[in-house]
């Protein structure tokens, strides 16, 4: 028995993946990469003073699924930590909602086709947020945590 489409973590992924390159890679110009370890980027042989990394996290199914992302904001080169602090804050405004009643941001979920266009199945809530302290990498860059869960409605 094939699963619902509100209950593919592929379908999931597909969404956070459209949100976040649309928001952050072609909005902000940031550099984004998906499902990475913590070392800088580097494009065209130029490691990047800013950056951002989602991983993936635990992916509960359910009526009321969950999952989880860490989403790694990355600054070189920062030695009071401001240029980490102005991205953490950027990315984070891309996660709660002024206009809707209970703060958070509510993504649309979307079944994803390869070849054709994608439909909305509904939401995925921003349910909460909670950021690490400054952490620091062997190559001296500063970097933040951000866990995000979202909870979902799905049929399972």
């Amino acid at each position: 028995m094939a699963l619902d489409p509100t209950a593919r973590e592929s379908n999931f992924k597909d969404s956070i993946k459209k949100y976040f390159v649309e928001n952050l890679k072609d909005t902000e110009n940031l550099h984004l990469s998906f499902d990475k370890s913590l070392s800088a980027p580097f494009l065209q042989g130029v490691t990047q003073q800013k950056w951002v990394m989602i991983n993936w996290g635990p992916f509960l199914r359910g009526t009321l699924s969950e999952a989880t992302i860490d989403i790694l904001c990355g600054a070189r080169q920062d030695n009071e930590g401001f240029l980490l602090a102005q991205l953490c804050d950027k990315v984070i405004g891309y996660l709660y909602d002024e206009n809707a009643t209970h703060g958070m941001k509510i993504i649309t979920f979307y079944r994803s086709y390869p070849n054709k266009e994608w439909t909305s199945l509904g939401g995925l809530l921003v349910w909460d947020i909670v950021e690490s302290g400054t952490l620091e990498a062997p190559d001296e860059s500063k970097y933040k945590i951000i866990t995000v869960r979202f909870k979902f409605a799905s049929k399972f």
